[in-house]
């Protein structure tokens, strides 16, 4: 087999007509450069130097193979130097994402992403995150914006996101049955969560059972955008990040539940395995972590607006499981 220290070797050894250049080049001694170009020709079968001429010639075959290691050894430089910069990342990037922050900051993400790596190409995957980190161990992704926890930590490194408030939304038609009845909101409507494979579902289980709800009527939605269209059209009450429906909420197509006791935020990480490229995985992942943090920031400074004062259920009315 070549190795390209024997092949350095006889190019410069060619380049200069001397082993004694060639070693002060290569830092080396000069029995060390002798040493390598006699493995390489033992490897090809053939004297490649005439090294009773003054200065050092290569022969025949040596010219030939002289043209061969140039090109070897240009072309390991420039695999190199990928390495050198992450901006000269060109890979496809296989990368997979939950709806929620698909429909949220991750446009954001996506711009500065590919203007930091112009060559980047990206192939994205939206699904649960149980499915993305699946795919993540079995190599067909290689960077998740997902919720962690379904992996073995010494698979793995991550980079924790900013959370997503939970909120529990109806449409406008329903607040005045809710005002005028306690317990109206468990007798008479369904609530809409995602997917029973994704955590917001076993969350709002928990948090219904908490309430004494224990066999709550859900109906399972596999696409975030499904989940507020149903609600907007009045089928149910809806448990959805509140960032991602601040427009319905500003214009008054949703109201918001005031809840005795908050639902539990949604946490996310960038994660990826450990035996990626950790430079370039650790910038991309800092990267969201920004374009998340502003996203929160902004929609969290929305939520406290005062247009926003009178599309809540009034917190005077209880939420409490029928008696």
């Amino acid at each position: 087999m070549l190795d390209f220290k024997e092949l350095e070797a006889f190019v410069w050894a060619v380049r200069f007509g001397s082993f004694r250049k060639a070693a002060v080049r290569l830092h080396i001694t000069q029995p060390s450069v002798s040493e390598r170009i006699s493995r390489l020709e033992t490897t090809v079968g053939e004297l490649l130097l005439e090294r009773s001429a003054r200065p050092i010639q290569p022969t025949m075959r040596g010219r030939e193979f002289f043209l061969h290691a140039e090109r070897m050894l240009h072309q390991r430089d420039e695999a190199l130097k990928i390495f050198d910069s992450e901006e000269t990342f060109s890979a496809p990037l296989r990368l997979g994402t939950i709806e929620t922050i698909a429909h949220s900051w991750f446009p954001a993400f996506m711009q500065r992403l590919t203007e930091r790596y112009p060559k980047l190409m990206i192939e994205l995957t939206v699904d649960y995150s149980p499915v993305l980190n699946e795919r993540l161990i079995s190599n067909e992704l290689d960077i998740l914006l997902a919720m962690n926890g379904y992996l073995s930590p010494e698979h793995i490194e991550y980079d924790t996101l900013s959370p997503y408030e939970m909120g529990m939304f109806v449409a406008p038609r329903h607040v005045d049955m809710l005002s005028e009845s306690a317990d109206a909101w468990c007798r008479t409507l369904p609530f809409i969560s995602f997917g029973k494979q994704a955590r917001p579902y076993e969350e709002l289980v928990r948090y219904l059972a908490d309430q004494g709800l224990k066999q709550p009527r859900i109906h399972s939605v596999s696409t975030l955008m499904t989940i507020v269209r149903l609600t907007t059209e009045g089928l149910g009450i809806g448990a959805l990040p509140v960032a991602t429906v601040l427009d319905e909420w500003r214009r008054g197509e949703l109201c918001r539940l005031a809840l005795p006791r908050p639902l539990s935020p949604m946490n996310y990480d960038v994660i990826w395995r450990s035996a990626s490229h950790s430079r370039f995985c650790r910038s991309v992942a800092r990267l969201a972590q920004e374009c998340a943090s502003q996203y929160a920031y902004a929609s969290q400074a929305e939520m406290t607006t005062a247009h926003l004062v009178g599309h809540w259920v009034p917190p005077t009315v209880p939420f409490s499981p029928p008696k």
